[in-house]
């Protein structure tokens, strides 16, 4: 079903707000092109129709001025010839020819004016179907614009998450690097005779430095007392 009814909803469209309201403008837009330029197509075709209807009716028209110029002349040589009888007859004849000229030339002014009405119709046509064109063009731009913006935002978004991937790849690593360099530095050692020794050593002044602490707290309180 077209979006137009008539040649009226075409050119009396406001092509702005009817995409305002589709759910899918670019479709609505093609599918209005379509159907101007199907409008456009018949609006010529019927010119086209009444321009040889015109061509035709102007022969037409010629050929009865010359059959009425005919007969004046045989009216005017029955009468140098005295045959008023014929000249009548030959009048009438005129007569009955201009009538139907003059029809004729009534029909052909009917025509010059449906031609002039095609003639603005389509260029009315013209204008809206250049106009949708126009929009349909101001469409794509926007589309691709759009999408191109969407695509950068997207690789941008990705670009960062990429770097901060490589980033937290590199901090584990370090970290890797770190802890295998500590127990590097640990293989093939067991704690010495000595250093078993120091640190029992260093149990025992630890031991003796708190029992010595507890003493002199101990001290501290009696004398406050």
């Amino acid at each position: 079903m077209g979006i137009f009814s008539r040649f009226g909803d075409i050119v009396n469209a406001n092509i702005t707000a009817l995409l305002d309201r589709a759910e899918d403008p670019a479709k609505m837009i093609r599918m209005m092109i379509q159907e101007m330029e199907d409008t456009l197509v018949e609006v010529r075709t019927t010119s086209a129709r009444v321009i040889a209807d015109r061509k035709s009716l102007q022969r037409r028209l010629e050929r009865l001025a010359d059959e009425a110029t005919e007969w004046e002349r045989k009216a005017r040589l029955a009468i140098n010839k005295g045959r008023e009888d014929l000249a009548r007859a030959a009048l009438g004849e005129q007569q009955a020819i201009e009538e139907t000229l003059k029809q004729a030339q009534q029909e052909l002014a009917t025509i010059e004016e449906q031609l002039t009405v095609l003639h603005e119709e389509i260029g009315q046509l013209q204008q809206k179907l250049d106009d949708a064109k126009a929009k349909q063009k101001s469409l794509q731009v926007r589309e691709q614009t759009s999408r191109s913006r969407l695509d950068m935002r997207r690789a941008s978004n990705r670009d960062k998450l990429e770097d901060a991937f490589r980033k937290f790849e590199a901090y584990e690593r370090r970290m890797d690097n770190m802890e295998a360099e500590i127990e590097s530095q640990d293989l093939g050692r067991n704690p010495g005779l000595n250093e078993q020794f120091e640190d029992l050593e260093r149990n025992d002044q630890v031991e003796d430095a708190l029992a010595a602490l507890k003493a002199r707290m101990k001290s501290t309180e009696r004398s406050h007392d």
